[in-house]
C-alpha cells in the first residue's frame, strides 16, 4: 500500500527516503514487507504523500499488526533469517506461481517427503531438529486449511515426479496427495513433460506472489541452499511472467497433469503390492 500511495503521488523512493532520513535501499524493504516500519514513519510517509487521516490511520493499524510476532519467530533457531521473511510474506500472499523442477512445492509436501528431502540434504541433522523442520512446513500449510485459502499455481517438471524420494511408499504417499490437491477448486497444478524439450524455466524454479489489493505479482523469489534473491524491478517480474506464459504453452493440461500423477502414484501402488486405490 505504501508503495502504491508513493507512485500514485509522483514521488521516487529516493524521495521518500530523503523525507524518513534513510538509505533507499530501507524504503525498498518496507516496501516489500521485508522490514518492518515504525508508526512516526508511517505518519511521515502519509504526510509526504498527502494521505487522507482515514487512511492513515488504517495503515498505522496495520503497521501496528505487522510489527506482532509471528509464529514463525519460535522456529529462529530452524529457520534463517532469509527464509523467514519469505514465510512472513507467504502468509500474506492471496495468489502464488510456482514452477519446481526438482521438488515437489514446500506447501504440498507430505511428511515423510519433507524427512526424505531434509536428510538428503543435511545427513547429520539430528532427529530432534529434523522434527522441527516438519513442524515448520505444516505450520506453513496450515495456509491452505483457512476460509479462503491462496490460489496455487503450480507447474511441476516431469522428473519431480519419477525421481522415488524417500523410496516407493514415500513417493507413492506424495504422489497421491499431489493427486488430491489438484481437485482442490484453488489449487493448479500442472506437469511440464519431458517431450516439452528446451523451456525458458529451465534455469531455476522460482515463486511469485501477489497481495490482497495488488493487481500483480510483488516479486519473484528465487531461492538456493544459502539464501534469496528478490527480483521487484517491473522488468523482472514481467520476464517471469513471460516465463508463466511459456510454461502454460509447453505444459499439460490440468486434466492430463492429474492423470500423469495418478499414473506415477498407481505405478507405485502396484510395485508395492497394494494394488490400485480407489
Amino acid at each position: 500500500m505504501l508503495r502504491g500511495m508513493r507512485e500514485n503521488a509522483g514521488k521516487t523512493r529516493k524521495d521518500a527516503a530523503d523525507w524518513l532520513e534513510v538509505g533507499e535501499p530501507t524504503v525498498s524493504k518496507i516496501e516489500l514487507g521485508r522490514q518492518a516500519i515504525k508508526a512516526p514513519n508511517v505518519r511521515l510517509l502519509c504526510q509526504l504523500y498527502d494521505v487522507d487521516a482515514g487512511t492513515g490511520e488504517s495503515l498505522l493499524r496495520l503497521a501496528r499488526e505487522a510489527n506482532q510476532r509471528g509464529w514463525w519467530t519460535a522456529y529462529r533457531d530452524t529457520l534463517p533469517k532469509w527464509f523467514r521473511q519469505f514465510v512472513g510474506l507467504e502468509g500474506d500472499a492471496v495468489e502464488f506461481w510456482e514452477y519446481q523442477s526438482e521438488f515437489v512445492p514446500g506447501l504440498l509436501q507430505t511428511r515423510s517427503y519433507i524427512e526424505a528431502i531434509t536428510t538428503a540434504s543435511r545427513p547429520d541433522i539430528g532427529d530432534d531438529e529434523l522434527a522441527k523442520v516438519v513442524r515448520v512446513r505444516r505450520e506453513r500449510q496450515a495456509l491452505l486449511e483457512g476460509a479462503e485459502p491462496p490460489r496455487l499455481n503450480v507447474y511441476l517438471n516431469e522428473a519431480v515426479l519419477r525421481r522415488v524420494v524417500g523410496g516407493p511408499q514415500v513417493m507413492r504417499e506424495q504422489l497421491d496427495q499431489l493427486v488430491a490437491a489438484s481437485r482442490e477448486d484453488r489449487t493448479r497444478v500442472r506437469v511440464v513433460p519431458f517431450s516439452a524439450g528446451a523451456h525458458a524455466a529451465m534455469a531455476s524454479s522460482f515463486v511469485l506472489m501477489q497481495f490482497p489489493d495488488d493487481d500483480s505479482p510483488a516479486f519473484a523469489y528465487i531461492e538456493n541452499d544459502r539464501g534469496a534473491v528478490y527480483q521487484e524491478d517491473p522488468g523482472d517480474i514481467d520476464r517471469y511472467t513471460v516465463m508463466l506464459d511459456q510454461l502454460a504453452e509447453v505444459s499439460m493440461g490440468v486434466a492430463e497433469s492429474r492423470a500423469a500423477l495418478d499414473e506415477a502414484a498407481r505405478s507405485l501402488h502396484n510395485e508395492l503390492g497394494e494394488g490400485i486405490p480407489r
